[in-house]
């Protein structure tokens, strides 16, 4: 039998994914590697720089022993942590690899062929892929000044509508909506659309205005909240979430959800760093001084910067050559700064950079000085 060119091959002569597979576009992490540079400052994923907690780090480690023994299949030790460390009950408590599985078993559950889910304009691009990849229709609602605009995420209601996925602190901008917006989005939506809060990085919030959404799930029949390890608890690669819902919620979910989808040391590694508060207060206390920092720093270079209660600031270029985000990026790029272009977003002339150690904030803050200034890159991409 002769080769067959793959470019010529006639619809059924291979299997092909449903309709609408082919439509979503897949997500891009951003670059995790600099063009030049002595060093490597990687400011684009929002990860800690003080990293995991040592306790934590030690447990990952003590799980060497017993390797090849399934771990529980529902994570209980993980969740009475997470329990007891919100004062929630663990049976309503879902944990998942990473909150991205928890928010696509969301989507698996409850969205089909026919369906509508609303996403902000600016939100996380994991809630369209998810929406697609369940076969319903994702509807983006307008923000203003790059933050939630409950309006218009009720203006964009329609009989289809079954989900609402909302970022609150949102992910790329770094703004939040007070809860009592929260709380008016929530009672007008009707009882069978579901509220789905994503607060992954509710630890760095300091508004007296802010909740992240445990209490409003106990009261309610149709919301979820879903948070990580990966931000604060600087768990990234163990791939850590966990969902807090109703309990008929709850229980579809664990109807989906496949086995053993969080590793032994995952769940050890998780546990204890829930123990140590300390570690949390100290990442706490060094992005407030960060951000502050950082970000005055920048508006001194005459960049825009949005208001940020997260880990990471939005940055906006101008739009003449030469100081482009895109040229700003390339050129952080060469003298080792990696951050996160955000164009995948809509956001084409803004730059996300994560508050990272001293040391690499400072890399950054110099870099664009030079790229300010007109530092040698004569306006090149």
């Amino acid at each position: 039998m002769t080769k067959r060119d793959p470019d010529i091959r006639k619809p059924g002569d291979r299997p092909e994914p449903r309709p609408g597979i082919l439509d979503i576009a897949a997500y891009d992490p951003g670059r995790t590697t600099a063009t030049g540079g002595a060093k490597l400052y990687k400011l684009a994923a929002n990860e800690t720089p003080l990293g995991p907690s040592p306790a934590a780090a030690a447990a990952f480690l003590a799980c060497r022993d017993g390797l090849e023994i399934y771990p529980d299949a529902s994570a209980p030790e993980l969740r009475d942590a997470i329990g007891a460390a919100h004062g929630i009950l663990p049976s309503r408590i879902v944990c998942g690899n990473g909150s991205d599985e928890l928010l696509a078993m969301v989507a698996r559950a409850y969205l089909g062929p026919g369906d509508e889910a609303i996403h902000t304009e600016y939100g996380f691009l994991i809630y369209p892929i998810a929406i697609r990849a369940a076969g319903a229709t994702p509807v983006a609602a307008p923000e203003k000044n790059y933050t939630t605009y409950v309006d218009g995420i009720l203006d964009c209601l329609t009989p289809r509508t079954r989900a609402v996925f909302l970022a609150n602190p949102n992910n790329p901008t770094g703004t939040y909506v007070p809860f009592s917006e929260i709380r008016r989005l929530h009672a007008a939506l009707p009882p069978h659309v579901l509220l789905v809060l994503d607060a992954a990085y509710a630890e760095y919030v300091r508004r007296n205005d802010y909740e992240s959404g445990i209490e409003l799930v106990g009261q309610s029949q149709n919301v979820v909240m879903t948070r990580t390890f990966s931000k604060i608890h600087g768990l990234a690669s163990l791939r850590i979430g966990w969902l807090y819902g109703p309990e008929a919620i709850v229980d579809a979910l664990n109807r989906v959800r496949g086995p053993f989808n969080i590793s032994v040391p995952a769940i050890k590694a998780g546990v204890a760093a829930l123990g140590d508060r300390a570690h949390v207060e100290a990442s706490v206390a060094h992005n407030d001084e960060w951000m502050l920092r950082v970000s005055h720093a920048l508006e001194t270079l005459g960049l825009e910067v949005t208001p940020s209660v997260t880990n990471f600031v939005l940055i906006h270029f101008p739009t003449t050559p030469g100081h482009t985000a895109a040229e700003a990026e390339l050129f952080l790029l060469e003298r080792g700064v990696v951050l996160r272009g955000v164009a995948g977003y809509g956001l084409r002339n803004a730059l996300r950079m994560t508050i990272g150690s001293a040391e690499a904030n400072e890399a950054a803050i110099a870099g664009l000085k030079a790229f300010m200034s007109g530092g040698n890159h004569g306006g090149r991409i």
